[in-house]
């Protein structure tokens, strides 16, 4: 069941915690909700951790004049164990949220999952801000964000802020929480116009300047002085409107670390997975599919033999997003023809696993995003549309015809292995459906089988199903093409392809 925030009421001892270095989108949600729980009598506690206070002008304004009761705390205090911690335009666990103790987890978010969330969670990846994920949970709760200027007025900068002055905004929510917010155009007029001190313009001046530009990748990396995390983000969006710039990352040293910022505007490379790439075994990272972030820990890197001085890091740097590329090969299924004679053959062992017809979940024509082991995908529903439910609980879409080929469906409850509920989202209100009361049980026969190689390398993959966002297989896990139809092309994770498949002889 989706969270309400109706649900988050029966407990008292509440603390509301944003990711560390917070921006004006965390600040707004943070600030939604903790106008929400004070209206149900109760007395939450809004914070940040990490070792940076707030130090943006427009920050440091939109608190000020909005009367946000946010607090920074640095680390745990003794005792500090609330009996629910809430973390908004976050999730717990993630690198850059100071990990605090608590009886119990709530998340509230708009970000790409980065693992396994709590069971009371609220995450909307195709929401533009965590701003318009708190203004439906109060339109649900019968809320009119109206009713206060100070918050119509919060979540309204959020949102502006979070998706580049509204130009990347295409989810009608989005553009709900834009045309219904009635804010002071006076306070929008002054933060946006506080944005940046001269120091910190100088700061992004002097990185641009010594920007190193790859023309054979498409990429830049830059360096930036030590400065507030945000203005990473600011380098990095301005960089990326260089024409011959496809995707870039812009970098700082500070005293505990390197945090990095990361665009992408092609579809070839999602920031969120490239952050991921740049931070492997030395922190982490995460985000959006064209904005993400991440930090590469002091004493990880220290411990991993590189020198924490401006030469090694800009030559890790550069040698990672190097690798990035030469190590990433590019799949398009419908233009792609795998050699078959040089893969090995394989059967589908004789397993029971379970599907779902995808017009049991919404009307068709809506449009959903499938959640897969490898990638998100998005698809129209529509009569021939099956999604399975592999020997993990994995999901993965398929068409009617090739169902019935490999599949016979069983007079038996479908049991479900995994241990959290798969479900897939209407992109249209972002509501998450879960997959286990439609789901029916079925027997995977070896049909004419598939073609298959382990993977050396990664490799990115745009199947047939969608053609704007690919699957990710890593070293280890198979590049699979159906033997009926060598245009539909996908990758199967090693755990499940060595649990699923036994080679033919």
């Amino acid at each position: 069941m989706p969270l309400t925030l109706a649900a988050l009421t029966k407990y008292d001892d509440i603390v509301i915690q944003c990711h560390d270095n917070p921006d004006a989108d965390a600040l707004a949600s943070g600030m939604a909700l903790h106008y929400y729980l004070t209206r149900q009598g109760k007395h939450p506690r809004f914070i940040y951790g990490g070792r940076n206070k707030v130090s943006k002008s427009n920050l440091l304004l939109m608190i000020e004049h909005l009367s946000i009761p946010v607090s920074h705390v640095a680390a745990p205090e003794p005792g500090f164990e609330p009996e629910l911690l809430i973390t908004v335009d976050c999730q717990y666990g993630e690198s850059n949220v100071t990990a605090f103790p608590a009886r119990n987890i709530a998340v509230i978010d708009h970000h790409q999952v980065s693992g396994e969330l709590p069971k009371m969670s609220e995450v909307r990846s195709n929401y533009g801000a965590c701003a318009t994920v708190m203004y439906e949970l109060l339109a649900k709760e019968q809320i009119d964000i109206n009713e206060d200027e100070d918050l119509a007025t919060a979540l309204y900068y959020g949102l502006m802020t979070d998706t580049s002055g509204f130009a990347e905004i295409s989810h009608p929510a989005d553009k709900d929480l834009r045309d219904f917010a009635k804010f002071r155009l006076s306070d929008i007029i002054l933060f946006k116009n506080s944005n940046i001190s001269r120091e910190e313009l100088k700061i992004a001046g002097d990185a641009l300047k010594h920007a190193h530009f790859h023309e054979d990748g498409s990429y830049a990396i830059v360096e930036a002085k030590p400065c507030d995390p945000n203005i990473l983000g600011l380098i990095s969006d301005m960089l990326l409107e260089v024409d011959s710039v496809d995707t870039c990352l812009v970098y700082s040293m500070l005293s505990f670390g390197v945090k990095i910022s990361v665009r992408s505007c092609v579809k070839e490379t999602k920031a969120s997975e490239l952050a991921s790439y740049l931070t492997t075994g030395l922190g982490g990272g995460g985000g959006h599919l064209v904005k993400a972030g991440g930090i590469l820990k002091k004493d990880l890197l220290v411990q991993s033999g590189v020198e924490y001085t401006g030469a090694a890091i800009a030559g890790l740097m550069e040698e990672r997003m190097k690798r990035y590329y030469e190590e990433s090969e590019i799949i398009y299924a419908g233009q792609h023809h795998e050699d078959i004679e040089t893969l090995s053959h394989y059967r589908k062992k004789d397993l029971n696993i379970g599907y779902v017809e995808a017009s049991d979940l919404a009307s068709d024509g809506t449009v959903i995003t499938i959640r897969t082991l490898e990638g998100d995908v998005d698809m129209a529903i529509r009569p021939d549309l099956m999604i399975m439910l592999g020997i993990d609980g994995e999901i993965y879409p398929t068409n009617r015809e090739k169902f019935m080929a490999g599949n016979v469906p069983l007079d038996a409850d479908y049991v479900f292995p995994g241990e959290y509920e798969p479900v897939v989202v209407d992109i249209s209100t972002g509501e998450r459906i879960g997959l286990l009361p439609h789901a029916h049980a079925c027997r995977a026969l070896g049909g004419a089988g598939i073609y298959a190689r382990q993977l050396d390398h990664r490799v990115k993959v745009f199947t047939s199903w969608d053609t704007e966002k690919y699957y990710l297989g890593t070293p280890g896990d198979f590049l699979v093409v159906r033997a009926d139809d060598t245009s539909d092309v996908y990758i199967v994770e090693k755990s499940v392809f060595e649990r699923s498949y036994e080679l033919t002889v």
